[in-house]
């Protein structure tokens, strides 16, 4: 039995001319038993990394340009990084096609869900009203606020419980789902927190960063260790 190979995206320094990924998301892989691979945003790379590897974690960063949402931008909206937004568009709706398993982790989620067509707020603070704080000023690896997952869901699998406590570091989040996305967590101001495709081998995005998490809290590394193992060919 091959060892999986795990393919992660990278986040992206225009101004200097860099790719980037912290250590987190290595580790958690490793312990898993995958071997990470680090993906930079090469569009003509597509069906060569997609054939050489046996899952893709779609990994946090940046907010995504509204037009591939068919939106505007408004006030709210940060920074984009227009390459990365369309290589890992392309790069997941591959996968999906492939039936390849995809972990999206907080911006991962959102990526997941437009590019299966379903959209995002671009800034949850001006566009939901009575929202709670989800961008946090805590330590990384502290859980802010609660999670309400779906009984019988791949997450309540995972975490044995229908509640959980997670980090936050987000101002975007999924909207309007896509065609075959179901959320299976909210938080009680009404913000998906987590998604899944029932209909493929393993696809889970989540809208906190379970891998900073890890360390700590043995479900969040669990996160990872289904993800590997349902990536074994």
């Amino acid at each position: 039995m091959d060892v999986p190979k795990i393919g992660i995206t990278c986040g992206e320094d225009v101004k200097e001319g860099k790719v980037f990924l912290t250590n987190y998301y290595l580790r958690c892989v490793q312990r898993a038993g995958g071997i990470p691979w680090l993906i930079p945003s090469i569009e003509k790379n597509i069906s060569d990394y997609l054939s050489n590897l046996d899952g893709i974690v779609l990994s946090g960063g940046v907010d995504v340009d509204p037009l591939y949402f068919g939106e505007e931008p408004i006030v709210g909206m940060g920074e984009i990084t227009p390459g990365r937004d369309n290589f890992e568009i392309k790069l997941t709706q591959a996968a999906i096609i492939l039936d390849i398993p995809i972990l999206a982790i907080c911006r991962g989620v959102q990526v997941l869900n437009i590019a299966l067509g379903g959209n995002i707020y671009q800034d949850i603070l001006s566009q939901v009203p009575g929202v709670y704080k989800h961008t946090q000023d805590a330590p990384k690896w502290y859980p802010s606020h609660t999670i309400h997952i779906i009984r019988d869901s791949i997450l309540e699998g995972i975490f044995k419980s229908e509640t959980a406590r997670v980090n936050s570091f987000h101002h975007q989040a999924v909207s309007s789902l896509a065609d075959g996305v179901l959320s299976i967590a909210s938080t009680s101001d009404g913000i998906v927190e987590a998604i899944t495709m029932p209909n493929k081998k393993f696809v889970l995005g989540v809208q906190w960063h379970p891998e900073c998490m890890a360390d700590r809290f043995k479900e969040q590394q669990q996160i990872f260790n289904e993800f590997v193992k349902a990536s074994i060919r």
